[in-house]
This record gives structure tokens, C-alpha cells and sequence, in this order.
């Protein structure tokens, strides 16, 4: 871990080195001088903010798109991400928590994040939440798709570059405050999120000093709710013979059977689903159905709060020199109550000795036509639980830089910066699990009942209790079952030092830069785990205020029950103790993770060149990054309940040598084509390097427990990038835009599977079966395609349609990467071709913008066509590839000002409530999993500035 105390003597560094960068000014005159003409320009209003995010793309050498502030602490969503998804060839996902949270810039998620081109992160993790910066600190953001040897070299996807305001920004004072009241739908809350910037400068007889305050704080309160369809799981037909019986799941190891497995679970593919589909029993060939072993839903509720604050000092002593010292803070605190109501599907201890008419009459089974998966059928007298559970987190990050500038003389310039930053993030998981003792029922199921969507009900049995409504959310029909206490903390910190030298020369190199990044960076985690099981046969209506009822759930969206009783989760959390006691259980200590050390330095060499070609300008940049990355690992595995003994993984080294090469041709005035060839890379997380493994007991009833951990020799993920772009800037405010781009790719990490036997818990040594998951660099795989963006304001319309506009973007995907398939063993038994991760084929936004006067209004709709998520736990026999079905939102923003100091806005998001939903390979009709509703929001606010 890199220490507080080190601070001192890397600030000692700083004042040896010249450091510290300020980020925005220029290192030469002509660069200082368009600066200072684009500072007194006032952006307001969505056509100049459009106006000015395509002046920078036009003139960057790199590709990038950029979302600019309409006005000063008036970014155009609720948070980074919800702009992000209007920016060519960027995707947007994982929309819940009354947001959107995931990132992708043409498909891949590793993306380098920078504050004022910082690299931040969030506690042991090496990038930043984006969702937890706040909208209104911004000004502007950039999105880099290629990459100049001068930047990080990390994020194979990109970098994305948040940039706040500072008060060199504004010719004088100035002094904003807002506020909006943000209502969510479906918990019928209405939220604050306000914000104040206060910015001046004066003249001294020192020079120019400038100091900015930017202050922020959100609460949302939010509700999502979900049900899914469960794993699909292999069973007997009704017309099954000894030793099984009738509608009997199939487990792969079974007494009695001479097949060792009978089947095999994680198949990349699934076990084969077509009608008459058979698996050897005892030599002869047994057909089979493919039914689910459960079916779900979610209740989630959960308080969200951001306060942020951002403190600038400019002081400019002369023309010639400049001094930033920044410090910005960002915290997050979420607390989410889930109330989880689950049924499984796959008893059959009731059909044993019935006839195979019998059974088909009681069991129902409709299979999809031409497959043997079940559509729906009936179970009798399944088991029930239900479970709340409080989960919490708490992120407190704070960053502090000081830099400089100087003009050395005409030709020479240094600009250099130190930072420090820590972070830490603390989370912790309460549940319990009620059960229904005694009680016989029917469970009627249709896992697609319409658009795969589920639906369900219980069917009372004459002859003994029914599950009802009354008594599923009458308190006196549970006992208390099980319990979970877990908890987490991670902390990080980091000092980083850049210094940049640029000289300015004639010739066909009009610039030279160089510079050297060093940061030593620290990572540690820590956590605690315990369960216990069942609770001694505890009545929920003899504990006080234990018990907690929802209502309305999925608001008619799903044929399914709409309220059960759970463990209220704030009840269990806020009494710990007195839970515990219950069962037997004392408050744990922290046991340590992980511990890592981690030294980068880059150095880097670069060009910018400048020449004619047939009479028209040819520029660029050529370059290439030294770094070299040395890791210290210490971690920690449990020897004993509650007792970490250290293990030393030992140091890995990363060295590579990372050339870049960027041209852009002026082909007319307006039109211009650029070419870069870039290599970048991926480190593997801290989190995949810990060896540290987490065994996990089966708590469904498959028969074995699951178990996850890292590998410490994990080497980065390599890319080698091209890009060809043609951008024709037609009119003012109006461009059209195209690049096709290809990544190679290798080395992305993939889950390897094995089966292992290990104790089944901390406190019980019975020798146990577990499927452990670790990560290896075992895939290869490329990503090309093609994007095209629009941004038009016509001229000469009419008076009533002049200041209507339109921005537009169209992005063309298509990947493969080359993945291992394993037996259960492990063993590679061959390799296929698969989606990467988080690609949608094709994806499009489309923006209606109307900006006149005093009124300003954009209506945007974005969708992104299906794409492979995630693997599903290797436990079951649904292919492994988890999709996404397409994915939509439609948002709404106006704004009308008033006079010069005051401006309404009025705000919705997500206009059209959609359903996200996901499934299993490639069928969402036979293969479909979960289906959630998010909720809309609609925002009214108030903005004073002067």
C-alpha cells in the first residue's frame, strides 16, 4: 500500500521537478492565444454547445466526440452516462438504480476515465464509477477512440475525459445555483439534487489569481422490480422407468446409473433441445425436457445520495507562467432493501407412483413446438422461501493536484503536475431467509406467458393449507430460516507525477513532445462472510417488526403475485446484535484480502509533423509509449475461521513498447480524412490477480457449492487499433461523419472451469464438491466496423421551424473472439467462436432539437440491438452465453429562460417505460430469463445565475 506519509516527500519532488500539469492551458503562444479566443466565447443553448463540441473534434488530431455544457453548470442529463449514449459509436447498459451505469465505445467496456485527464479510480478498482461524477460540475466531455503516445496507455476501448470548469474560465465573477426535484415513478418519490459554483479572479500585484468552488449533492430514491423464468435443468419425461420416476430432475451424477456424468452442466451450447433429444440411462438412449428449476422475482428499493464538491486556485504570475492546485471530491452512499420471493419448479416426489397418464395430467407440461423445452407446466407441492436483505454502500474519494506551466521561451515549454488521491469504499449485506412449513400447494407456471414475460400462481390443494395471498403475506405462516452477514472494504491511494516538454521548431516536425508519467499506486481489500442455517424453528409473528409487506409489484406489467411478506431489511441491519443471537452467531472482524503495490512509468517520444500534399495541408502525429509496470502482491487465505494467513504471490513485471501514428488530409476546406494506427492495453483488475479463493455452499439444491478466484499471473490485454475517418463540416453548427475502425485483439480473460473437493464450510470440514472459476488469458478475438454521426441545424427555414435541428449517429459492429470450451474437469475439449462481451451489431440515437430565444428543447431516442452480457454459473444445462434483448430509451429535455439570470427545465427519461429483459444462446422465445421494469423520471428545476 502507497501511505499518506509518502506524501510528503513526493511533494518535495514536485517543487524539485517543475511539476504540475494544468491540464487546459496551451504550451505555445499560437496555442495560448486560441485558448484565450475560445474563453470569451459564452456557450448557451444546445446549438452552440453542439457548435462547440464539433470545433474540437474538427481540430483534435485524435478521433474523438465530444458533449459540451449548454451553459455553465448545465449539463444536458441527470449524469455522464445518460449523455454518453447520444455519442457515436458509444452504448450504453445496466440501466437500474433509476439510471444507467455501463459504458462501451464501439463495444468494448475498457475505457480509460480522467478528471481534467487524470486517471481516477474508485477505492481498489482502476477506473471510476462515471455515474457517481455529477452532471452539473462538468463543462465538457471528451471521448477518445484513438489514442496519441502523450495519454495513458491503459483502455483498449478508449478514454473518456471529464473536464470541470476553473476560473480562468470566466472573464469576471460568477455565480450559479441550481436546483431540480427529480420524481420517480414507481415509488411515487420525489428527490433533490441542487447544486452552487462560485468563481471570481482578481488582480494583484503578483499577478492574476482566480478561485472557483463547485458544490453538489443528489438523492434519488428508486424501485426496480424484476421476475425470472429460473436455470434450465434437464427431467424425466412422464413416461420414465425405474429407477427414475416421472417428471424426476436429472442430476449429472445419480445413484443407480451406470453414467458417470449422465450429463454434463456449463456447456457453451446447453444440452441439445430439439424434440426426441436422449442421453444414455444404463446404456439405453432416454429421452428428456428441458424444464426450469425455479421462478423468481425481485422487489428492490434503494436511496441513493452523491455529494460532490471541486475547489480551483488559478494564479498567473506573469504571461508567461500558470499554477492550478485542484482538489475534488466525489462520494456516493446507496442503501437497497430486496424483497426476493422465490418458488422452485422442479419437485417430483409427489408423482412417484403415478401412471404416466397420472403424471401428465398432473404435472400439465407444454413443451415449445418442435423442442423438448417446457413452456409451462404445473408442480406440485413445491418449496417456498422468501428473503429481504439490506445491502449498503458508502464511496468517499478525494483527489488534490498542483501544477504548472511555463513558457521557457519562444520555443520551449514545460508543463507539469503531482497528484495525490485515496479512496475508499465500504459495503455490507444483510439477509434473511423465511420459510413455510407444513403448507401443500400447486404452482401453476408458464415460464413465457407473453413476450418473455413469466407468469404464476398457486393453486390451492382441497386436502390440506393452501398458499393463498392471505397467507403469503400474513407474518404467523413463516418460521425464520436462514442468515447471511456479509461484509467488504476496499481501499486505495495513489501519488502520480507528469511532466511534459514540448519545442516548438520549423521544419516538417513543427512540435516535439515528451514526458514521463510515474505513479505508485496502492490497492488493499478486506472482507467477512458468515451464514447459519435455519433458525430454530422461530414463528416470524413472535419477532417485533420483523416482518415487512410490499405491494403492487410490476404494476400489472406480469401475471404474477404482487405482494409477499419478507424480513425487513432495515429491521435486521439496524439490530444486528439481536439477530445474530439468534443464531448463534457474533459480529465478525475484517479479514484481509489482498494487498498490492503497483509502480508504473511511462515515458514517451512524439512528433507532430506538418506538410503539403497537391496543394492541400497534411498533419498528424507520430510517437511511441515506453511503460513498464512492476507488481508487488501479498495475499491472504483463511486458514481458520476468522484467521488470514498471509501468502506472497510474489512480483510481476509488464514491460512494452506502444507506437502510435495518427495523419489527417485536408481534402477541401470542409472536408477532411484522418488514419491512426494505435496499440494500447488492458491490465487485469486488481480484484482477477487475487488467488484468494471464495467457496460458495449450494444453497439451491443442485447438489454442489460454487467457487471463485483470481490468478496472479495474469498478463495485460493487447490491441492493435486502426481507424479511417472522412468528416465534412458543411455549414456552421453541421457536420457529417464516418470512420471504419478494426481492433485486434489478444489476451482477453476468460473464465476456466474445474471441479474441486474442499471443506464444505469454515465450520463444517465434510469433504465437498465445488465448481471453482478463475480467469486466464485464453481468447483472441477482433472487433471492426463502421459509425457514421449527423449534427445538421438547417438554414432559411421558416420562421416558425428556424433553430430546429437534428443529431443523429449509426454504428455498425461485428466481433468474434475465440473461446475454450472446458469438461468439468477443466480440460479444454475444443475452442468456438463467440460474441465479445457487451456488442450490440448495431446501435443508433436520434436527437430532435429545437433551440430559439428563450426556449430550448431536444427529444432523444436511443437502441441498441441484442448482445451477449455475461456466462451463466456453469452449473445448469441452458447454453452458457447470456444475452440482452434490445434495449431502448427515450428521453425528453426543455428549457425556457425567463431573463438572463433565471432558467426553468423540465426533464423525463426512459419516456416510453421500457422492459429489459435478457436470455439464454440464442432463442428468446424457448430461452427466455428475466424481464425487469425500471422507473420513469420526470424532473422539474430552477437555475439562477449572474
Amino acid at each position: 500500500m502507497f501511505k499518506r506519509s509518502h506524501l510528503s516527500s513526493a511533494i518535495l519532488l514536485v517543487l524539485f521537478g517543475q511539476a504540475v500539469q494544468a491540464q487546459e492551458t496551451a504550451n505555445t503562444k499560437d496555442q495560448k492565444t486560441s485558448a484565450e479566443d475560445i474563453e470569451v466565447i459564452q456557450v448557451k443553448g444546445i446549438r452552440s454547445s453542439l457548435n462547440k463540441a464539433l470545433g474540437v473534434k474538427r481540430l483534435e488530431e485524435q478521433i474523438v466526440d465530444v458533449i459540451v455544457a449548454e451553459d455553465i453548470g448545465k449539463f444536458p442529463d441527470n449524469n455522464v452516462v445518460e449523455s454518453l449514449q447520444r455519442v457515436t459509436g458509444v452504448q450504453v447498459t445496466n440501466r437500474g438504480s433509476g439510471e444507467v451505469s455501463g459504458v462501451s465505445i464501439r463495444g468494448l467496456s475498457d475505457i480509460t476515465t480522467t478528471v481534467n485527464g487524470r486517471n481516477i479510480f474508485t477505492a481498489a478498482g482502476t477506473a471510476v464509477a462515471l455515474q457517481d461524477i455529477p452532471a452539473s460540475l462538468l463543462k465538457q466531455v471528451d471521448v477518445y477512440k484513438t489514442r496519441s503516445a502523450s495519454q495513458i496507455e491503459s483502455g483498449i476501448a478508449g478514454q473518456i475525459d471529464v473536464k470541470t470548469q476553473r476560473p480562468f474560465d470566466f472573464e469576471g465573477s460568477k455565480f450559479i445555483v441550481a436546483g431540480r426535484g427529480i420524481y420517480t415513478e414507481q415509488n411515487e418519490e420525489t428527490n433533490p439534487t441542487i447544486s452552487a459554483l462560485a468563481s471570481n479572479q482578481w488582480a494583484t500585484s503578483a499577478g492574476q489569481v482566480g478561485a472557483l468552488v463547485n458544490l453538489s449533492y443528489s438523492r434519488l430514491r428508486y424501485r426496480d422490480q424484476s421476475v425470472t423464468a429460473g436455470a434450465m435443468v434437464p427431467f424425466m419425461t412422464e413416461s420414465t422407468t425405474a429407477p427414475f420416476t416421472p417428471f424426476e430432475r436429472v442430476w449429472p451424477n445419480r445413484g443407480g446409473v451406470s453414467e458417470d456424468p449422465i450429463w454434463q452442466a456449463g456447456l457453451l451450447e446447453g444440452l441439445p433441445s430439439a424434440a426426441g433429444s436422449t442421453f444414455n440411462i444404463n446404456g439405453k438412449a432416454t429421452p428428456y425436457m428441458l424444464g426450469r428449476d425455479a421462478i423468481f422475482q425481485s422487489d428492490y428499493n434503494g436511496e441513493r445520495e452523491r455529494p460532490a464538491a471541486n475547489l480551483s486556485l488559478q494564479f498567473a504570475p506573469d504571461e508567461n507562467s500558470e499554477y492550478v492546485f485542484e482538489t475534488f471530491y466525489n462520494g456516493y452512499r446507496n442503501e437497497g432493501f430486496n424483497s426476493l420471493f422465490f418458488s422452485f419448479a422442479d419437485w417430483w416426489g409427489d408423482y412417484a407412483g403415478m401412471t404416466p397418464a397420472q403424471a401428465a395430467a398432473a404435472g400439465n407440461v407444454v413443451l415449445h413446438p418442435g423442442t423438448n423445452i417446457v413452456k409451462s407446466r404445473s408442480v406440485l407441492h413445491p418449496w417456498v422461501f422468501t428473503s429481504g436483505d439490506l445491502s449498503t454502500g458508502k464511496t468517499d474519494s478525494y483527489l488534490y493536484a498542483l501544477g504548472g506551466t511555463w513558457q521557457l521561451n519562444e520555443d520551449l515549454a514545460l508543463k507539469s503536475e503531482i497528484v495525490y488521491q485515496d479512496s475508499q469504499y465500504d459495503s455490507d449485506f444483510f439477509a434473511m431467509r423465511f420459510i413455510r412449513p407444513g403448507a401443500t400447494y400447486k404452482l401453476n407456471v408458464d415460464f413465457n406467458e407473453h413476450g418473455g414475460v413469466p407468469g404464476f400462481n398457486f393453486e390451492d390443494d382441497p386436502t390440506t393449507a393452501a398458499l393463498n395471498e392471505a397467507d403469503m403475506v400474513n407474518p404467523a405462516s413463516y418460521l425464520i430460516d436462514g442468515m447471511y452477514d456479509n461484509a467488504n472494504s476496499d481501499q486505495g491511494d495513489a501519488v502520480t507525477f507528469t511532466s511534459d516538454l514540448t519545442y516548438s521548431r520549423s521544419g516538417l516536425f513543427t512540435r516535439i513532445d515528451t514526458g514521463v508519467r510515474y505513479d505508485k499506486r496502492g490497492a488493499e481489500t478486506a472482507f467477512s462472510r458468515q451464514d447459519r442455517c435455519c433458525g430454530g424453528g422461530v414463528s416470524v409473528a413472535s419477532l417485533e417488526g420483523l416482518a415487512y409487506t410490499n405491494s403492487g409489484f410490476m404494476d400489472g406489467e406480469a401475471n404474477v403475485p404482487r405482494s409477499w411478506t419478507v424480513a425487513n431489511g432495515h429491521e435486521i441491519r439496524g439490530n444486528a446484535d439481536k439477530y445474530r443471537a439468534i443464531y448463534g452467531m457474533t459480529k465478525l472482524g475484517m479479514n484481509r484480502s489482498f494487498d498490492i503495490d503497483s509502480t508504473t512509468l511511462s515515458v514517451y517520444l512524439q512528433g507532430k509533423y506538418e506538410t503539403e500534399l497537391a496543394g492541400r495541408t497534411l498533419d498528424g502525429e507520430v510517437g511511441f509509449r515506453y511503460t513498464g509496470i512492476d507488481t508487488d502482491s501479498m495475499f491472504y487465505q483463511e486458514t481458520a475461521p476468522g484467521v488470514p494467513q498471509p501468502v506472497t504471490a510474489g512480483e510481476s513485471k509488464t514491460r512494452a513498447v506502444l507506437p502510435s501514428l495518427t495523419a489527417r488530409y485536408e481534402l477541401t476546406d470542409d472536408l477532411q480524412a484522418r488514419f491512426a494506427y494505435t496499440e494500447t492495453l488492458r491490465y487485469p483488475s486488481f480484484g482477477d490477480l487475487n488467488p484468494l479463493i471464495i467457496y460458495n455452499e449450494d444453497v439451491t439444491g443442485i447438489g454442489y457449492g460454487t467457487a471463485g478466484g483470481g490468478n496472479p499471473d495474469l498478463k495485460p490485454t493487447e490491441s492493435k487499433n486502426y481507424d479511417l475517418s472522412l468528416e465534412w463540416y458543411f455549414a456552421k453548427s453541421s457536420s457529417l461523419y464516418g470512420t471504419l475502425f478494426r481492433r485486434d485483439v489478444e489476451g482477453f480473460v476468460v473464465g476456466f472451469r474445474r471441479a474441486v473437493t474442499h471443506d464444505k464450510s469454515a465450520t463444517d470440514p465434510t469433504p465437498y464438491k465445488f465448481i471453482l472459476t478463475q480467469p486466464y488469458n485464453a481468447s483472441n478475438g477482433e472487433l471492426s466496423g463502421a459509425e457514421v454521426g449527423l449534427v445538421w441545424f438547417p438554414e432559411n427555414l421558416p420562421q416558425l421551424l428556424d433553430g430546429f435541428g437534428v443529431q443523429a449517429s449509426y454504428t455498425r459492429l461485428s466481433s468474434s473472439q475465440t473461446t475454450p470450451d472446458t469438461n468439468s474437469a477443466g480440460e479444454i475439449t475444443g475452442y468456438k467462436d463467440t460474441d465479445v462481451f457487451g456488442v450490440s451489431d448495431s446501435s443508433y440515437s436520434v436527437v430532435l432539437a429545437y433551440d430559439k430565444d428563450k426556449l430550448g428543447m431536444r427529444l432523444s431516442y436511443s437502441w441498441r440491438d441484442d448482445f451477449l452480457a455475461n456466462y451463466e454459473a456453469a452449473l445448469f444445462a441452458n447454453p452458457l452465453e447470456m444475452r440482452r434483448r434490445a434495449e431502448a430509451s427515450m428521453d425528453f429535455q426543455l428549457s425556457y429562460r425567463i431573463n438572463d439570470n433565471v432558467e426553468v427545465t423540465l426533464d423525463g427519461t426512459n419516456l416510453t417505460n421500457e422492459l429489459y429483459q435478457s436470455y439464454y444462446g440464442n432463442n428468446a422465445t424457448t430461452n427466455n430469463f428475466g424481464t425487469a421494469l425500471y422507473s420513469r423520471t420526470f424532473a422539474l428545476g430552477v437555475r439562477y445565475s449572474m
